[in-house]
């Protein structure tokens, strides 16, 4: 009799235990679906106010057709039972996977949903002002349904048949899964479509200034709310041992972070003898980006480390491809999402507490971070070079002239997001 009161009791605590898991997963992701108005918003400062609505279209676009391809295809390919080409992706039978799957993962669904919405929209605002809003429309279609999810399945099933999990790789909630591949894409882009007109004179870069750094500002606010969700709900359980380790890498994003911010403020300021808003504002999302790998690894010391190295990097990497490269990146997602992406996940080599150089490792893991990144940076940029290719040598990728010095909002929606009076472009 009391063996089988103990049972019941284990398997009521069990059934709470897993009812506060998937609530935790669901709130996390409705705090980074609430990321998307902080892409939005951030994209708006930065750029022309003429080009607004046509910004506010595409990320509107990217959740809603990425909701639509990943719950069709892509969450299927990326955490499906069968392996497909030795594991190079995945699949599941049609009643487990495509378009339906067992009634027990919606939570997961739904969370990783507005992950791959995160990975498409990396990409607007790096091309921001002279794209096409309907090739942008089937880019981010092909990205949610095939390009993202594919390297997805090379890790973050955390199973045997992941070839990433199994090499040791450590990417917690995404610095290359998410970031590194929308900052890969988001770079093969603004090359293809080239620059915005009256960005470079005489082989100089000209400086084309956001419109409403208030904007810009509540849009980063916003998506360090979020990334709370996005790096605490990774832990992908809550109760006891997880609650710890699900609020321990909280702090950790918040240190990061702040870090950045504070990084990004002072580097400037010694640099361009002004603390430069933009900057510090991309300082602090390359600290969240930056820790997102490494977040469940590292301890404090570590966080506000890796923070500080991001802060100071994003700066210069923003800097060195605007002016040498003369790649043009109007928000600087390359830079924040990419290459603090690939930053952030090797670091993890350095400063994890199980494995990282400082913490007595051999150097396998800082060596198993640096190629794992890598694999995610190359397979993005080619994937998204052929479909992008193809795309520039059909439909084209750019609007006319007339289109982009106009504005987009006019010419893409017939409408402009302010009233004559108030735009600052014209």
């Amino acid at each position: 009799m009391i063996v089988q009161e103990q049972e019941a009791i284990d398997k009521a605590v069990e059934a709470i235990t897993g009812d506060m898991g998937a609530l935790w997963i669901t709130l996390a992701a409705v705090l980074v679906f609430f990321m998307q108005a902080g892409f939005t918003l951030v994209e708006i400062g930065f750029t022309r106010s003429k080009n607004s609505g046509n910004i506010i279209m595409k990320n509107v676009m990217d959740l809603a057709v990425g909701s639509i391809m990943f719950w069709a295809v892509g969450y299927a390919i990326m955490y499906g039972s069968d392996l497909v080409g030795g594991g190079f992706f995945r699949s599941s039978p049609s009643d487990q996977g495509y378009l339906f799957f067992s009634a027990d993962d919606w939570h997961n669904l739904f969370f990783q949903t507005v992950f791959c919405a995160t990975a498409a929209t990396i990409v607007s605002g790096a091309i921001a002002g002279r794209t096409k809003f309907s090739t942008y429309l089937i880019f981010s279609a092909i990205l949610t349904t095939l390009i993202y999810p594919i390297s997805g399945s090379w890790y973050w099933p955390f199973d045997d048949d992941a070839w990433l999990n199994t090499a040791g790789f450590i990417d917690f909630a995404g610095s290359s899964v998410v970031h590194a591949v929308g900052g890969a894409a988001a770079l093969v882009a603004a090359i293809l479509v080239g620059p915005r007109i009256g960005k470079y004179v005489d082989g100089k870069a000209k400086a084309i200034p956001g419109h409403n750094m208030a904007f810009g500002a509540l849009g980063v606010f916003i998506l360090w709310l979020g990334w709370f969700g996005f790096n605490g709900g990774s832990q992908l359980a809550w109760g006891g041992d997880d609650t710890i380790a699900a609020t321990s890498v909280i702090i950790n994003t918040n240190l990061a972070a702040a870090i950045g911010a504070i990084a990004a403020l002072f580097f400037t300021w010694a640099r361009y003898g002004r603390a430069d808003i933009s900057m510090t504002l991309n300082g602090a999302l390359a600290g969240l980006v930056g820790i997102t790998a490494g977040c469940g690894s590292v301890n404090a010391w570590g966080a506000l480390a890796i923070g500080l190295l991001c802060g100071i990097v994003v700066v210069a990497s923003i800097e060195f491809i605007d002016k040498k490269l003369k790649i043009d990146d109007p928000v600087g997602a390359i830079s924040v999402h990419g290459v603090c992406g690939f930053l952030g996940t090797v670091l993890i080599g350095l400063f994890a507490l199980d494995g990282g150089l400082f913490y007595g490792g051999s150097g396998k893991l800082l060596w198993v971070q640096t190629y794992g990144s890598l694999a995610y940076i190359v397979w993005a940029a080619v994937a998204s070079f052929i479909v992008l290719f193809i795309l520039k040598k059909t439909i084209g990728l750019r609007v006319s002239e007339k289109e982009e010095v106009e504005g987009l909002d006019l010419h893409e929606h017939g409408v402009e997001a302010y009233p004559e009076h108030i735009s600052q472009d014209k």
